[in-house]
């Protein structure tokens, strides 16, 4: 039986100053928390086999979805569906800080990336896998 696994969410992903930290990773899902910093961005990607849903605590910035554009802030939730263009971008003055679910897992369990270069780097380097079953 497995037990409770509980998070203030808000709490959690406002105290992270990492770009990405994996929060908890199952067999079908991923929680990640993210904060980017002012004029950064996720960086445009396609994941083509895992919806992504991200929910924003605090900044400001603006949701680039398949060619359109959106403003999110605090309280916003965006629906990325698997094969989808997309890309976050911090338009504000202080980091865009988000939680993010992942179906099926997208990172490595546990895996912390301070900065989006180490993130980057990492991802190239085949060391940002998901585990396998």
């Amino acid at each position: 039986m497995a037990s409770v696994i509980h998070y203030t969410i808000a709490t959690e992903a406002e105290k992270s100053a990492d770009f990405r930290r994996v929060l908890w990773t199952g067999k079908n899902t991923q929680l990640v928390i993210m904060t980017i910093p002012p004029g950064g961005e996720i960086g445009e990607e396609v994941h083509e086999d895992i919806d992504q849903i991200l929910t924003f605590v605090s900044g400001t910035g603006e949701a680039q979805i398949s060619g359109s554009k959106k403003k999110v802030a605090q309280g916003d939730l965006v629906v990325v569906p698997a094969g989808t263009k997309h890309n976050f971008v911090n338009t504000g003055p202080n980091p865009l800080v988000l939680y993010t679910v992942y179906g099926p897992p997208e990172h490595a369990d546990g895996a912390v990336h301070k900065t989006k270069e180490e993130a980057d780097e990492l991802e190239e380097a085949g060391k940002d896998e998901p585990p396998t079953e």
